[in-house]
């Protein structure tokens, strides 16, 4: 049985309290190296333990639990009931054209009163591009190559624009994006943004387990931790006080996307409307799959409540289903741009480790041995915990879900090199502002000729017919171009 919990503050506790409650849940060995260890080294322990401490039950028992919940199922057991979606369609899919109108009309109602947020996650690193640095900081402008976090501060600029209000603007980073994701936001003014309207915070931490489900010590003084999943983002939006500064702003709606994404139509009026129709707790944009094999979740109804199902949990019956049409049945394709209500985020946050499950990922952590001696392993050696933001939908009372299109609003940058690359990104970026300059009734230039819009002026066709220009040459410095010429 473990020790009952100290009534004393964290920071209060003792080595001797500290022995005592994690040697109670099988982690003693977490204090195996302190004789040894110097007073810097023992500070850096005792600190980080603290910390861990007032969760330590809980930690465990979530990690005993992800354990189960991804244990393979027995054969006896009852399969899930997994329904279709109930989607809002886009008009050329059979959508109601006159609907989407009047969800933009009060989707800019709501922007207008300055009821919407803008949060973004953007804790990765562009590892697998080839960047040491934060994904965001990433160049991607065809012709500038301005970071995605430039190209997305012009969007949030063009909703002050076209609205006249300051839109508030959280940034949630990790530990290891946090400082140089700062240092850019402060090199360059927040690009654009006024500072009194960025908030940038750090997502929560959590220890890895190894197979025996004992935490990981990374090295004598520390325990292994890795950011907490997407998933965290719900509840650092509450401990970093985050949510409190958007109840002071008469904010109640938050627009959720990750940084990978620089096509994201932000804050997007006609999203918003739906979500407020419906009275949704959490909404959420999906496109259209063609391929069964597409490796995306899928927005779908899970006994009865909505869910997204990762595509390797759909069975053959469910993936490869067409209807009349010959359409594929689940179609709903997830893309990670979700609207949710601040009570919503604050109720799921009071109650995350029910709401927000943790899912183990087997991984290589570094550790140290029995000797002190530090390694690297070359397999799996335990489990990293991560929380994902969509398992709130089943959270919700109320679930709105969109369909978008790829070619307008999903184009990730996620790898060096082939799908979901910077160049395949840039290209999707080139067709959409083509696309953009044509139905505005602007000349667009020959092939060879690359094109970049400033996202703070122009931000759709009608921002083009607005403004007026035939030729780009007219547009100023709202459109650029480079190699060849305009007509």
């Amino acid at each position: 049985m473990p020790a009952p919990n100290t009534s004393r503050a964290p920071e209060e506790l003792t080595i001797d309290d500290l022995r005592t409650r994690f040697g109670g849940q099988g982690q003693g060995h977490v204090l195996a190296h302190w004789d040894r260890l110097d007073a810097a080294g023992r500070e850096r322990l005792l600190a980080q333990l603290r910390r861990l401490e007032p969760q330590l039950d809980d930690l465990v028992t979530a990690y005993r639990e992800a354990r189960e919940a991804a244990a393979p199922r027995k054969a006896t057991d009852l399969a899930p009931r997994i329904e279709p979606a109930r989607a809002i369609a886009l008009p050329q899919n059979g959508g109601d054209a006159k609907r989407a109108a009047a969800a933009r009309q009060r989707g800019e109602e709501m922007l207008a009163a300055g009821r919407v947020g803008v949060f973004l996650v953007a804790g990765g690193q562009g590892t697998r591009l080839g960047f040491p640095h934060p994904k965001g900081c990433f160049p991607i402008g065809p012709v500038s190559d301005r970071s995605l976090f430039e190209l997305q501060a012009q969007k949030i600029r063009g909703i002050s624009r076209r609205t006249g209000r300051a839109f508030p603007w959280y940034i949630m980073t990790s530990d290891a994006t946090d400082a140089e994701t700062r240092e850019a936001f402060e090199a360059n003014d927040c690009f654009g943004v006024p500072e009194a309207d960025v908030t940038i915070f750090q997502q929560e931490m959590v220890p890895a387990f190894d197979f025996e489900g004992r935490m990981i010590l990374e090295t004598v003084d520390r325990v292994f931790e890795n950011p907490n999943g997407h998933g965290g983002s719900l509840t650092a939006l509450v401990s970093s006080g985050a949510l409190a500064d958007m109840d002071r702003r008469g904010v109640d709606t938050v627009f959720y996307y990750q940084v990978d994404n620089p096509l994201v139509r932000i804050a997007d009026p006609t999203y918003l409307g739906y979500h407020a129709e419906s009275s949704a707790e959490m909404s959420c944009k999906v496109v259209r799959k063609v391929d069964p094999m597409e490796k995306v979740g899928v927005v779908a109804r899970v006994d009865g409540r909505d869910a997204i199902v990762e595509y390797t949990e759909l069975r053959d019956e469910e993936r490869y289903a067409r209807d009349a049409d010959d359409k594929l049945v689940f179609w709903a394709g997830s893309i990670a741009i979700h609207l949710l209500d601040t009570a919503f985020i604050r109720r799921v946050a009071s109650d995350a480790f029910r709401a927000l499950p943790f899912h183990p990922s087997a991984k290589q952590i570094p550790y140290v041995d029995e000797g002190g001696e530090e390694r690297k392993p070359q397999e799996p050696n335990g489990y990293k915990l991560e929380r994902f933001v969509f398992d709130a939908l089943t959270e919700a009372r109320s679930v709105c879900v969109v369909e978008t299109t790829a070619e307008e609003e999903f184009s990730p940058v996620k790898n060096a090199t082939g799908t979901d690359s910077a160049d395949t990104s840039r290209a999707a970026l080139q067709a959409q502002y083509r696309r953009w300059l044509s139905a505005g009734g602007a000349r667009v230039p020959d092939d060879d000729v690359s094109v970049e819009i400033d996202h703070s002026v122009i931000d759709g066709p009608d921002d083009v017919r607005s403004a007026g220009f035939k030729t780009l040459a007219d547009a100023g410095e709202a459109v650029r171009i480079a190699g060849g010429r305009d007509r």
